[in-house]
């Protein structure tokens, strides 16, 4: 497919600093990935010295494999397509030493740092989950926004912001002593090296000489600086992105990131693409319409050459529960007169909780269909408890591991006697669990806390040792009743019932492990070692597996919708309160809103159909809805509300059914 002229326009520009600005259905990824073929083979330029940066590990999956299709795989070699976290990862790897790190440092998710701050704030905050939620984002902010420690307590003025400061720095220092860093250390550690030490950054600077940004109005404050160290004076990049689509504020992106760079870089080239592939021609003016009450620093205007096509339409219904009835059977009528497939369909909401009743409607009605953004097997704490055993045991210097499981269940192994171990690692270089057999243990912790730690560390050694030369399985069975974790269950989880069901998932566990050790007709036995393996990665394998092709109903938030298509759209509650949420109207974020619906309107490739209801329960009494404003700004001429329509004459409703009962005989003779 041939570019448009402005997408031309955009892959040639390679002499200076380009902003992309892309409307929804535009062809950027089109765009990144000719520049890149451009850049290679008209330019000069060696793949090794490009990089390409997105968000998701889906979004540089898809841009790998389409530059392997304009390229070539040998043209392609060296080439760096990541996420921002990937990338900021590879220069930690690099520059560790610099950094102060032993090369094996771990990596901790949101989990792991949760049950480090909850051990560290168990004084001050008292395992208050509001109270470590609002920590775990202060931390992050400041991370983003590059400020240490000894800075945040500056700034500091009240004295919860001052208590978040000196809880910062005590959880900096347990990472240090862990040889750990937390997901947001992934941008901030390099852009701060990058900023400090001019020798590597000329170094990084040399060795990307051009840099590609997709979806750059999500960028954060770390994540722009970031780019400007990258690039340099040279400034050779291009940025593509769509203020219109930044829907992430509370992940501290920052749209304005788009105005800043006309300001940083003043010989900035925009070059817009408002050409959309995607949507018809009513659907596209509803969007333009609707995003015009937001102000733009950079104005555009979407515009299709697919035709104008249906208009959208406005189902009310009386409560949630009938909302959920009324989307299934047009779903299923439309279905029919369309001849479509259930993956054309998308129903799209503003909260997960809005998920359930969806869900049982289609089960009911034996719909098949797919829930984006449920829980992960492998994300449930209990899988990643015995996993961490079993990573443990096949390899006792995974740091990570040992500080997932050491106290769980609780065996007196608390943050002191951690943050002694970390110490006398990290001043040996070795892991933790080395560490634990070092000879000055006995030296730097209390008796009572060095017997602990060497009763863990020997049992361990005992159970790898049977789990390697015995009887696998029967050792793997013994590890869960040694550590009582049956017990640990019923004791942490909110309900016997919610026990129960997390004993379920690790007999589920226990089971995958038997099948791939005892091997079948199509696996051959595989070792402990290769299952764990295996089963850390299954995970990821499982995300990028190709189930999106199976033929299900698409559910999924607004947020999680961004960069998908679908024929056939259902934006469901579209109410004040919902959609624009409550939270934001309070915060006064009724233009991050209106993106979020605009995100939700570009998605339609065909139909779009809007539900509401009149009634809703909230907070268990009923609360009277009104229509979301974001409906009142549409073009009221293209939109066909179901309630205002004039009731069809008696010879209307014979002819359809007429035409109805036809269609179904000319299916039957087919058949």
């Amino acid at each position: 497919m041939k570019l448009n002229p402005a997408q031309q326009e955009a892959v040639n520009y390679v002499s200076g600093p380009c902003l992309v600005l892309a409307g929804a259905g535009s062809g950027k990824t089109r765009v990144i990935t000719n520049k890149i073929a451009y850049l290679v083979q008209q330019c000069g330029y060696k793949a090794r010295n490009i990089a390409a940066v997105t968000f998701t590990n889906k979004a540089a999956r898809e841009m790998k494999e389409r530059v392997a299709q304009t390229l070539g795989k040998a043209e392609a070699r060296g080439l760096w397509i990541s996420t921002f976290h990937t990338l900021g990862l590879d220069i930690i790897r690099r520059e560790h030493k610099v950094l102060g790190l032993k090369p094996g440092f771990s990596l901790f998710d949101d989990q792991d740092t949760l049950a480090l701050l909850k051990e560290l704030t168990a004084d001050e905050l008292n395992e208050d989950k509001d109270q470590l939620r609002m920590l775990i984002t202060q931390i992050s902010n400041w991370k983003n926004d590059l400020v240490l420690p000894e800075k945040a307590l500056t700034l500091a003025r009240d004295p919860q912001a001052i208590l978040h400061a000196q809880l910062y720095e005590r959880y900096r220092a347990h990472l240090t002593a862990y040889n750990a860093l937390d997901f947001d250390d992934l941008i901030m550690l390099p852009t701060l090296l990058l900023a400090s030490h001019a020798e590597v950054r000329e170094k990084w600077q040399n060795r990307l000489r051009y840099l590609l940004v997709d979806e750059y109005q999500d960028t954060n404050t770390s994540q722009y600086e970031l780019v400007k160290l990258l690039v340099g004076e040279r400034a050779r990049f291009t940025v593509v992105g769509d203020d219109d689509q930044s829907i992430y504020s509370w992940r501290g992106a920052k749209p304005q990131n788009l105005v800043l760079l006309g300001k940083d870089f003043p010989a900035l080239k925009l070059i817009k693409l408002e050409q959309n592939y995607r949507s018809s021609g009513c659907i596209l003016n509803a969007a333009n319409i609707l995003i015009a009450n937001n102000p733009h620093v950079y104005d555009k205007t979407l515009r299709s050459e697919l035709g104008y096509g249906e208009k959208l339409k406005v189902i009310m219904a009386n409560n949630e529960d009938h909302e959920a009835e009324r989307v299934v059977a047009e779903l299923v009528r439309h279905k029919f007169v369309n001849h479509a497939k259930f993956k054309d369909y998308a129903i799209l909401y503003r909260g997960n909780h809005q998920s359930r009743l969806f869900e049982k409607a289609l089960m009911t009605n034996r719909i098949p269909y797919k829930l984006s953004g449920g829980t992960s097997f492998f994300s449930r704490s209990e899988i990643k408890d015995i996993m961490g055993y079993l990573r443990l045991l096949v390899n006792p210097d995974d740091d990570n591991a040992f500080l997932r499981v050491c106290n769980v269940p609780k065996r007196g192994m608390g943050p002191a006697t951690l943050e002694k171990l970390g110490r006398l690692a990290n001043e040996r270089q070795i892991s933790l669990f080395a560490a634990a057999f070092d000879p000055a243990l006995e030296q730097v912790l209390p008796p009572q806390a060095a017997e602990t730690v060497m009763v863990f560390t020997r049992w361990l050694v005992e159970l790898g040792d049977r789990a390697e030369r015995g009887d696998t399985l029967a050792a793997l069975k013994d590890l869960v009743r040694e550590i009582n974790y049956e017990d640990h269950l019923y004791d942490t989880s909110p309900s016997p019932k919610a026990a129960e069901m997390r004993m379920k998932n690790v007999s589920e566990l226990y089971r995958w492990i038997t099948d791939m050790i005892e091997g079948d007709d199509l696996e051959e036995p595989m070792t402990l070692s290769q299952v764990v393996t295996r089963l850390t990665l299954r995970d990821m394998m499982e995300r990028n597996s190709e189930e999106e092709e199976a033929d299900q109903v698409q559910m999924m938030t607004f947020h999680a919708s961004k960069g998908l298509e679908f024929p056939y759209v259902f934006m469901v509650g579209t109410e004040e309160g919902l959609l624009p949420h409550q939270s934001s109207l309070d915060e006064g974020n009724v233009e991050e809103e209106r993106r979020l619906a605009y995100v939700g309107i570009t998605r339609a490739q065909r139909e779009l159909i809007f539900t509401l209801c009149r009634e809703r329960r909230q907070f268990g009494e009923q609360i009277r809805c009104e229509p979301s404003r974001f409906l009142l700004e549409l073009p009221q001429d293209d939109l066909v509300w179901e309630n205002r329509q004039k009731q069809p004459s008696e010879q209307e409703r014979m002819n359809t059914g007429r035409t109805n009962v036809a269609m179904l005989r000319a299916m039957l003779n087919k058949q």
